[in-house]
Protein backbone atom coordinates (compact mmCIF):
# COMPACT_ATOMS: atom_id res chain seq x y z
CA UNK A 1 0.00 0.00 0.00
CA UNK A 2 1.44 3.38 -0.94
CA UNK A 3 0.94 6.58 1.08
CA UNK A 4 1.02 9.78 -0.92
CA UNK A 5 0.95 13.36 0.27
CA UNK A 6 -1.09 15.25 -2.30
CA UNK A 7 0.16 18.47 -3.70
CA UNK A 8 -1.61 21.72 -4.51
CA UNK A 9 -28.75 3.68 -22.34
CA UNK A 10 -60.74 -18.96 -40.22
CA UNK A 11 -63.28 -16.13 -40.18
CA UNK A 12 -65.80 -16.32 -37.35
CA UNK A 13 -69.53 -16.86 -38.14
CA UNK A 14 -71.60 -13.74 -38.55
CA UNK A 15 -73.48 -12.55 -35.49
CA UNK A 16 -76.11 -9.94 -34.84
CA UNK A 17 -74.73 -6.42 -34.62
CA UNK A 18 -74.02 -5.16 -31.16
CA UNK A 19 -74.35 -1.71 -29.74
CA UNK A 20 -71.27 0.50 -30.18
CA UNK A 21 -69.02 0.82 -27.13
CA UNK A 22 -69.29 3.78 -24.84
CA UNK A 23 -66.94 6.63 -25.79
CA UNK A 24 -63.69 6.91 -23.87
CA UNK A 25 -63.92 9.59 -21.22
CA UNK A 26 -62.29 12.87 -22.13
CA UNK A 27 -58.78 13.21 -20.76
CA UNK A 28 -58.67 15.27 -17.61
CA UNK A 29 -55.64 17.54 -17.21
CA UNK A 30 -54.07 17.70 -13.80
CA UNK A 31 -52.53 20.93 -12.58
CA UNK A 32 -49.26 20.62 -10.70
CA UNK A 33 -47.47 23.25 -8.66
CA UNK A 34 -43.89 22.96 -9.88
CA UNK A 35 -42.51 24.90 -6.96
CA UNK A 36 -43.87 22.29 -4.58
CA UNK A 37 -42.82 19.15 -6.43
CA UNK A 38 -39.43 20.29 -7.61
CA UNK A 39 -37.97 18.35 -10.50
CA UNK A 40 -40.37 15.42 -10.38
CA UNK A 41 -44.02 15.79 -11.40
CA UNK A 42 -46.29 13.37 -9.59
CA UNK A 43 -50.06 13.96 -9.70
CA UNK A 44 -53.39 12.13 -9.89
CA UNK A 45 -57.07 13.03 -9.52
CA UNK A 46 -58.69 12.76 -6.14
CA UNK A 47 -59.98 9.25 -5.36
CA UNK A 48 -63.61 10.42 -5.37
CA UNK A 49 -63.22 11.72 -8.93
CA UNK A 50 -61.79 8.54 -10.42
CA UNK A 51 -63.69 6.30 -12.84
CA UNK A 52 -62.58 2.72 -13.57
CA UNK A 53 -62.38 3.44 -17.31
CA UNK A 54 -61.12 6.98 -16.97
CA UNK A 55 -58.08 8.32 -18.79
CA UNK A 56 -56.08 10.97 -17.04
CA UNK A 57 -53.26 13.09 -18.40
CA UNK A 58 -50.61 15.05 -16.56
CA UNK A 59 -49.78 18.23 -18.46
CA UNK A 60 -46.67 20.35 -18.21
CA UNK A 61 -46.15 23.91 -19.39
CA UNK A 62 -42.61 25.23 -19.25
CA UNK A 63 -43.53 28.82 -20.10
CA UNK A 64 -43.75 30.00 -16.50
CA UNK A 65 -40.32 28.58 -15.69
CA UNK A 66 -38.77 30.08 -18.80
CA UNK A 67 -40.31 33.49 -18.10
CA UNK A 68 -38.84 33.44 -14.62
CA UNK A 69 -35.30 32.34 -15.43
CA UNK A 70 -34.74 33.86 -18.88
CA UNK A 71 -33.58 37.29 -17.62
CA UNK A 72 -30.64 35.60 -15.88
CA UNK A 73 -29.39 33.85 -19.05
CA UNK A 74 -26.92 35.87 -21.13
CA UNK A 75 -24.72 35.71 -24.21
CA UNK A 76 -21.00 36.05 -23.55
CA UNK A 77 -18.83 37.61 -26.27
CA UNK A 78 -15.09 36.89 -26.39
CA UNK A 79 -13.07 39.75 -27.87
CA UNK A 80 -9.43 39.38 -28.84
CA UNK A 81 -6.65 41.68 -29.97
CA UNK A 82 -5.91 41.54 -33.71
CA UNK A 83 -2.85 42.96 -35.41
CA UNK A 84 -4.11 45.23 -38.18
CA UNK A 85 -0.68 45.92 -39.61
CA UNK A 86 0.08 49.60 -40.10
CA UNK A 87 -3.16 50.49 -38.35
CA UNK A 88 -1.97 48.86 -35.15
CA UNK A 89 -3.95 46.65 -32.82
CA UNK A 90 -7.71 46.33 -32.93
CA UNK A 91 -10.08 44.30 -30.79
CA UNK A 92 -12.48 42.01 -32.69
CA UNK A 93 -15.12 39.49 -31.70
CA UNK A 94 -13.59 36.00 -31.63
CA UNK A 95 -16.55 33.91 -30.46
CA UNK A 96 -19.76 33.69 -28.47
CA UNK A 97 -21.16 31.43 -25.82
CA UNK A 98 -23.80 31.41 -23.11
CA UNK A 99 -23.73 32.09 -19.39
CA UNK A 100 -26.02 32.68 -16.44
CA UNK A 101 -25.98 35.08 -13.50
CA UNK A 102 -25.59 33.41 -10.12
CA UNK A 103 -25.53 36.29 -7.66
CA UNK A 104 -26.32 39.93 -7.03
CA UNK A 105 -22.73 40.94 -7.69
CA UNK A 106 -23.17 40.12 -11.38
CA UNK A 107 -21.01 36.98 -11.42
CA UNK A 108 -21.76 34.88 -14.50
CA UNK A 109 -20.84 31.21 -14.93
CA UNK A 110 -19.82 30.03 -18.41
CA UNK A 111 -17.33 27.60 -19.98
CA UNK A 112 -13.62 28.24 -19.94
CA UNK A 113 -13.43 27.54 -23.68
CA UNK A 114 -15.90 30.42 -24.23
CA UNK A 115 -13.52 32.95 -22.69
CA UNK A 116 -10.20 31.34 -23.65
CA UNK A 117 -7.74 33.79 -25.15
CA UNK A 118 -9.99 36.78 -24.66
CA UNK A 119 -8.55 40.21 -24.01
CA UNK A 120 -11.98 41.77 -23.42
CA UNK A 121 -15.52 40.56 -22.80
CA UNK A 122 -19.03 41.81 -23.44
CA UNK A 123 -22.33 40.37 -22.23
CA UNK A 124 -25.71 40.65 -24.00
CA UNK A 125 -28.65 40.45 -21.62
CA UNK A 126 -31.96 38.77 -22.56
CA UNK A 127 -33.49 42.19 -23.32
CA UNK A 128 -30.71 43.01 -25.80
CA UNK A 129 -28.78 45.36 -23.51
CA UNK A 130 -25.02 45.08 -23.79
CA UNK A 131 -22.63 45.43 -20.87
CA UNK A 132 -18.91 45.18 -20.46
CA UNK A 133 -17.61 42.33 -18.37
CA UNK A 134 -14.36 41.38 -16.73
CA UNK A 135 -12.85 37.93 -16.26
CA UNK A 136 -12.95 36.87 -12.61
CA UNK A 137 -11.22 33.54 -13.17
CA UNK A 138 -11.09 30.52 -15.46
CA UNK A 139 -10.19 26.85 -15.01
CA UNK A 140 -9.22 24.78 -18.10
CA UNK A 141 -9.36 21.52 -16.17
CA UNK A 142 -13.07 21.77 -15.31
CA UNK A 143 -13.83 23.95 -18.38
CA UNK A 144 -15.56 26.53 -16.21
CA UNK A 145 -15.09 30.27 -15.90
CA UNK A 146 -16.67 33.26 -14.20
CA UNK A 147 -17.04 36.75 -15.67
CA UNK A 148 -18.61 39.73 -13.92
CA UNK A 149 -20.79 42.41 -15.51
CA UNK A 150 -20.85 46.04 -14.54
CA UNK A 151 -23.92 47.25 -12.67
CA UNK A 152 -26.73 45.36 -11.02
CA UNK A 153 -27.82 42.14 -12.76
CA UNK A 154 -31.42 41.92 -14.06
CA UNK A 155 -31.99 38.56 -12.34
CA UNK A 156 -30.20 35.57 -10.87
CA UNK A 157 -30.74 31.81 -10.84
CA UNK A 158 -29.79 29.33 -8.16
CA UNK A 159 -27.80 26.15 -8.44
CA UNK A 160 -29.81 22.98 -7.72
CA UNK A 161 -28.97 19.54 -6.38
CA UNK A 162 -27.40 17.52 -9.19
CA UNK A 163 -26.66 14.65 -6.80
CA UNK A 164 -30.38 13.73 -6.65
CA UNK A 165 -30.92 13.61 -10.44
CA UNK A 166 -32.51 10.47 -11.93
CA UNK A 167 -32.57 9.01 -15.42
CA UNK A 168 -35.72 10.06 -17.26
CA UNK A 169 -36.08 13.29 -15.31
CA UNK A 170 -37.17 16.17 -17.62
CA UNK A 171 -34.83 19.09 -18.16
CA UNK A 172 -34.74 22.40 -20.03
CA UNK A 173 -31.78 24.07 -21.71
CA UNK A 174 -31.53 27.75 -22.58
CA UNK A 175 -28.78 29.27 -24.66
CA UNK A 176 -27.57 31.08 -27.77
CA UNK A 177 -27.00 28.39 -30.44
CA UNK A 178 -24.61 29.55 -33.17
CA UNK A 179 -24.21 32.70 -31.11
CA UNK A 180 -27.18 34.32 -32.86
CA UNK A 181 -30.40 32.61 -31.75
CA UNK A 182 -30.33 34.03 -28.26
CA UNK A 183 -32.79 32.83 -25.66
CA UNK A 184 -33.43 29.50 -27.41
CA UNK A 185 -35.24 26.96 -25.20
CA UNK A 186 -35.01 23.19 -25.74
CA UNK A 187 -36.29 20.32 -23.62
CA UNK A 188 -35.38 16.72 -22.98
CA UNK A 189 -34.66 14.20 -20.26
CA UNK A 190 -31.67 13.05 -18.30
CA UNK A 191 -30.35 10.19 -20.43
CA UNK A 192 -27.59 8.98 -18.14
CA UNK A 193 -25.39 10.08 -15.27
CA UNK A 194 -21.72 9.88 -14.39
CA UNK A 195 -20.37 9.96 -17.93
CA UNK A 196 -16.62 10.46 -18.32
CA UNK A 197 -14.63 11.91 -21.20
CA UNK A 198 -11.03 12.10 -19.98
CA UNK A 199 -8.30 13.55 -22.13
CA UNK A 200 -5.32 11.44 -23.05
CA UNK A 201 -3.50 10.82 -19.81
CA UNK A 202 -0.62 13.23 -19.71
CA UNK A 203 1.76 13.97 -16.89
CA UNK A 204 -0.54 14.41 -13.95
CA UNK A 205 -3.17 12.14 -15.55
CA UNK A 206 -6.17 14.36 -14.89
CA UNK A 207 -9.07 14.33 -17.35
CA UNK A 208 -11.17 17.36 -18.15
CA UNK A 209 -14.74 16.00 -18.37
CA UNK A 210 -15.79 13.58 -15.63
CA UNK A 211 -19.08 12.73 -13.91
CA UNK A 212 -21.09 14.48 -16.64
CA UNK A 213 -24.89 14.58 -17.03
CA UNK A 214 -25.96 13.07 -20.39
CA UNK A 215 -29.23 14.50 -21.76
CA UNK A 216 -31.12 14.99 -25.05
CA UNK A 217 -32.16 18.66 -24.83
CA UNK A 218 -30.63 19.92 -28.07
CA UNK A 219 -27.57 22.14 -27.76
CA UNK A 220 -25.31 23.51 -30.48
CA UNK A 221 -22.16 25.61 -30.72
CA UNK A 222 -22.98 28.78 -28.86
CA UNK A 223 -24.88 26.93 -26.12
CA UNK A 224 -21.62 26.28 -24.34
CA UNK A 225 -21.71 27.60 -20.80
CA UNK A 226 -25.50 27.78 -20.74
CA UNK A 227 -27.72 26.42 -17.96
CA UNK A 228 -29.53 23.08 -17.83
CA UNK A 229 -32.61 23.51 -15.63
CA UNK A 230 -34.80 21.14 -13.65
CA UNK A 231 -38.56 21.73 -13.60
CA UNK A 232 -38.43 24.17 -10.75
CA UNK A 233 -36.01 26.50 -12.48
CA UNK A 234 -32.85 25.51 -10.68
CA UNK A 235 -29.63 25.04 -12.60
CA UNK A 236 -28.56 21.41 -12.35
CA UNK A 237 -25.79 21.58 -14.95
CA UNK A 238 -23.72 23.68 -17.34
CA UNK A 239 -24.08 22.59 -20.99
CA UNK A 240 -20.62 21.92 -22.28
CA UNK A 241 -20.46 19.57 -25.25
CA UNK A 242 -22.39 17.48 -27.78
CA UNK A 243 -21.32 14.60 -30.03
CA UNK A 244 -22.50 15.29 -33.62
CA UNK A 245 -20.90 12.17 -35.09
CA UNK A 246 -18.78 9.13 -34.28
CA UNK A 247 -16.30 8.64 -37.10
CA UNK A 248 -18.48 9.01 -40.20
CA UNK A 249 -21.67 7.97 -38.39
CA UNK A 250 -24.05 10.85 -37.53
CA UNK A 251 -25.10 10.95 -33.89
CA UNK A 252 -28.27 12.41 -32.45
CA UNK A 253 -29.30 13.36 -28.95
CA UNK A 254 -25.96 13.03 -27.16
CA UNK A 255 -25.35 16.16 -25.11
CA UNK A 256 -23.51 16.64 -21.85
CA UNK A 257 -23.47 19.04 -18.94
CA UNK A 258 -21.18 19.58 -15.97
CA UNK A 259 -23.19 18.83 -12.80
CA UNK A 260 -24.12 21.71 -10.54
CA UNK A 261 -22.30 20.16 -7.57
CA UNK A 262 -19.02 20.61 -9.43
CA UNK A 263 -20.02 24.04 -10.70
CA UNK A 264 -20.76 25.33 -7.21
CA UNK A 265 -17.35 24.30 -5.92
CA UNK A 266 -15.37 25.59 -8.90
CA UNK A 267 -17.28 28.87 -9.20
CA UNK A 268 -16.85 29.67 -5.51
CA UNK A 269 -13.09 29.13 -5.75
CA UNK A 270 -12.84 31.27 -8.88
CA UNK A 271 -14.79 34.10 -7.27
CA UNK A 272 -12.80 33.93 -4.08
CA UNK A 273 -9.32 33.23 -5.41
CA UNK A 274 -9.40 33.69 -9.19
CA UNK A 275 -8.15 30.13 -9.61
CA UNK A 276 -8.84 26.54 -8.51
CA UNK A 277 -6.60 24.32 -6.42
CA UNK A 278 -6.54 20.59 -7.21
CA UNK A 279 -4.89 17.64 -5.48
CA UNK A 280 -1.94 16.43 -7.51
CA UNK A 281 -0.04 13.14 -7.45
CA UNK A 282 2.24 13.44 -10.46
CA UNK A 283 1.82 10.28 -12.53
CA UNK A 284 1.17 9.40 -16.17
CA UNK A 285 -1.20 6.44 -16.18
CA UNK A 286 -3.33 4.10 -18.30
CA UNK A 287 -6.78 3.05 -16.97
CA UNK A 288 -6.97 -0.74 -16.65
CA UNK A 289 -9.95 -2.57 -18.16
CA UNK A 290 -10.67 -6.35 -18.04
CA UNK A 291 -9.61 -6.61 -21.71
CA UNK A 292 -6.38 -4.74 -21.09
CA UNK A 293 -5.63 -6.86 -18.02
CA UNK A 294 -6.20 -10.10 -19.93
CA UNK A 295 -4.05 -9.01 -22.89
CA UNK A 296 -1.15 -8.05 -20.65
CA UNK A 297 -1.53 -10.74 -17.96
CA UNK A 298 -2.01 -8.14 -15.21
CA UNK A 299 -2.79 -9.29 -11.65
CA UNK A 300 -5.95 -7.09 -11.41
CA UNK A 301 -8.59 -5.96 -13.93
CA UNK A 302 -9.13 -2.50 -12.48
CA UNK A 303 -6.99 0.42 -11.35
CA UNK A 304 -4.49 2.74 -13.01
CA UNK A 305 -1.27 1.43 -14.55
CA UNK A 306 1.56 3.86 -13.86
CA UNK A 307 3.48 4.60 -17.05
CA UNK A 308 5.72 7.32 -15.63
CA UNK A 309 6.12 9.54 -12.58
CA UNK A 310 6.99 13.22 -12.40
CA UNK A 311 10.50 13.65 -11.02
CA UNK A 312 10.33 15.06 -7.51
CA UNK A 313 6.52 14.81 -7.40
CA UNK A 314 4.45 13.32 -4.58
CA UNK A 315 4.23 9.89 -6.28
CA UNK A 316 7.97 9.57 -6.71
CA UNK A 317 8.63 10.79 -3.20
CA UNK A 318 6.28 8.10 -1.80
CA UNK A 319 8.05 5.32 -3.73
CA UNK A 320 5.59 4.84 -6.61
CA UNK A 321 7.39 3.76 -9.77
CA UNK A 322 6.59 3.09 -13.44
CA UNK A 323 4.97 -0.35 -13.72
CA UNK A 324 3.08 -0.04 -10.44
CA UNK A 325 -0.73 -0.29 -10.37
CA UNK A 326 -2.71 2.15 -8.24
CA UNK A 327 -5.91 0.30 -7.25
CA UNK A 328 -7.45 2.89 -4.94
CA UNK A 329 -7.05 6.38 -3.57
CA UNK A 330 -8.14 6.62 0.03
CA UNK A 331 -11.11 4.23 0.37
CA UNK A 332 -12.22 4.64 -3.27
CA UNK A 333 -11.38 1.76 -5.63
CA UNK A 334 -10.41 2.94 -9.12
CA UNK A 335 -12.79 1.25 -11.59
CA UNK A 336 -15.41 2.06 -14.24
CA UNK A 337 -17.75 3.66 -11.70
CA UNK A 338 -15.00 5.75 -10.13
CA UNK A 339 -12.17 6.91 -12.34
CA UNK A 340 -8.71 7.84 -11.17
CA UNK A 341 -9.53 11.52 -11.57
CA UNK A 342 -12.77 11.30 -9.58
CA UNK A 343 -11.07 9.44 -6.75
CA UNK A 344 -8.20 11.92 -6.72
CA UNK A 345 -10.38 15.02 -6.79
CA UNK A 346 -12.33 13.81 -3.76
CA UNK A 347 -9.15 14.45 -1.80
CA UNK A 348 -7.65 17.75 -0.76
CA UNK A 349 -4.14 19.12 -1.29
CA UNK A 350 -1.97 18.24 1.68
CA UNK A 351 -3.82 15.06 2.65
CA UNK A 352 -1.83 11.83 3.02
Amino acid sequence: MGLVVLAACTPAPETAPTAPPEPTPTAVPVTVNLEEVGAVIVASPAASEREPSGVYVVTFDASEIVERVMPAVVTVINEQQFDNGMFGQTEVEAGRGTGFVIDGSGNIVTNEHVVRGGSGFEVILSNGEKRDATLVGSDPLSDLAVVRIDGLPPATVELGDSESLQQGQPVLAIGSPLGEFTGTVTSGIVSALNRDFPTSAGMGGEGIYTDLIQHDAAINPGNSGGPLFDLSGRVIGVNTLGIPQSGVTPVQGLFFAIPASHVADIASQLIENGQVSYPYIGVEYQPISPDLAAQNDLPVDYGAYVQAVVPGGPAEQSGIRAGDIIISIGDQRIQSQTTFTEALFDQSPGET
